[in-house]
């Protein structure tokens, strides 16, 4: 059940934020938003429940707990302890109205294909949703889809897949490490008759963490070091007991928030390893940490802040969703930064708001980097120069997308004066009791009750 903060900021509150103080104490992440709900589609691969652990309390795991719903599986959510059980022994096919309702809300469903074709034969697919931060085509989905033999036809309000004969094994090269895709090709491959081979796969930690829930489950993958995952498929797999990797992009979010507002942040829950890129960017801007056996402590030690060029990569490189916090805290640094963005191409929309409030940042769609990127000729402006440092102050914003909205709550903590945020409600997505989170680390926040505004 959602506590009565999230339900009004899901009814489209409006948030006044005093800015000017620093964030000190503690806050607790679980587990990782680009893993948890992965985890729960692929339990519909199951001939018997599942359970996953350290899950939070989170938008997409509400809409992910929906669809299994909606598709006949029972769910049950204990939120205290983080522990979520599926089971999917009654698995069928939804109306299309009901189908219809979701539309919109996610792009998961479309995670949703290959499972659904093992158990039923058919997935129907409602129209995708998601943060507009570029374009995340499902191009790849839909190749590899048909790549095993599945059928794909273009309906009203969505995408209809059958696979009357099943699924059998492929070999598939992907131009660019995509994340959604590499999971696509995993949720599919596990039970299609005989091998699959995927060139080009993504290798994030999400990734790997998913192939560890699979393995558990019985499935044999192997992963090369060329980015080459091979799958031996099976005739059926088991449920899974598994605990998620902690969310490494609201351990970043809230390491930034510390260096932005000069505070001093103990992360619960992070973890070093998967957090290596960030950590060393993190400590050259002038930020400082301690890494504990529970969790992270981030500070701002004092000083000036420095500039830095930076370029977003995929694993092991630094990451796309780490980007817009630590834009945030670079306003505040002495000099000129370069961020190049090569994940998405329009991740710098949320800066037209920082200018707002005092920030100097251009946008180019030039290659600001060591190499000229996919985006090169295609005239989106990917490039970000910052000028700092500048003083920030209060502004009237609106959200864009997740991680740009975190981030501009950020800026509105850092800045003086009050500020006003909408569209707060889209935060939920990702991250976990964030206002209760802010609040006890010493946020001034009111929450204004805005339901027209859902």
């Amino acid at each position: 059940m959602r506590d009565a903060v999230q339900e009004t900021v899901r009814k489209g509150a409006i948030l006044q934020v005093d800015g000017g103080r620093p964030l000190t104490g503690e806050v607790e992440v679980r587990g990782a938003k680009n893993f948890v709900p992965k985890a729960m589609v692929a339990a519909l691969l199951a001939d018997t429940p599942s359970e996953l652990r350290n899950v939070p309390q989170i938008a997409d795991v509400d809409i992910v707990s929906d669809m299994l719903r909606l598709h006949g599986a029972s769910v049950d959510y204990d939120v205290e302890q983080g522990i979520l059980r599926i089971d999917p022994a009654h698995v069928s096919s939804p109306t299309v109205e009901a189908m219809g309702k979701q539309a919109g809300q996610s792009r998961i469903p479309i995670l949703f294909c290959g499972p659904l074709l093992h158990r039923l034969g058919t997935a129907m697919i409602p129209d995708l949703g998601g943060c507009e931060i570029g374009g995340r085509p499902i191009d790849y989905h839909l190749s590899m889809l048909r790549s095993f033999g599945a059928e794909v036809e273009k309906v009203t309000d969505g995408i209809r897949i059958s696979a009357p004969r099943g699924l059998k094994g492929t070999r598939f090269t992907l131009e660019y490490p995509s994340v959604g895709a590499t999971e696509q090709m995993l949720l599919s491959a596990v039970r299609a008759e005989g091998k699959t081979e995927l060139r080009g796969a993504a290798i994030e930690p999400e990734i790997m963490d998913l192939i560890n829930v699979l393995q558990k489950m019985g499935a044999i993958i192997s992963v090369d070091t060329d980015r080459t995952i091979r799958i031996e498929g099976v005739e059926q797999l088991r449920g899974y007991v598994h605990r998620s990797l902690p969310d490494r992009i609201e351990a970043a979010s809230w390491a930034s928030a510390a260096l932005a507002t000069g505070g001093d942040i103990y992360v619960k829950g992070a973890i070093q390893p998967d957090m290596t890129t960030f950590l060393n960017v993190f400590r050259k801007v002038g930020g400082e940490f301690e890494v504990h056996h529970d969790g992270i402590r981030f500070y701002h030690p004092g000083g000036d802040l420095h500039s830095l060029a930076l370029e977003t990569n995929v694993h092991p490189g630094f990451m796309t969703d780490w980007q817009q916090p630590l834009v945030v805290a670079l306003t505040q640094a002495t000099g000129i930064s370069i961020v190049h963005e090569t994940v998405y191409e329009k991740r710098f929309g949320f800066t037209t708001a920082l200018n707002k409030m005092g920030a100097q940042i251009q946008v180019y769609a030039e290659c600001l980097g060591g190499l000229e990127c996919r985006f090169w000729q295609d005239n989106h402006k990917h490039s970000a120069v910052i000028l700092g440092p500048t003083p920030l102050s209060g502004a009237e914003i609106t959200i864009p997308d997740l991680r740009g909205g975190f981030s501009h709550l950020i800026a509105a903590l850092s800045a003086s004066g009050t500020s006003t945020v909408c569209g707060v409600h889209i935060i939920l997505r990702g991250y976990e009791n964030f206002i209760g989170k802010l609040r006890g680390l010493g946020a001034q926040i009111r929450i204004i009750d805005n339901p027209a505004g859902a």
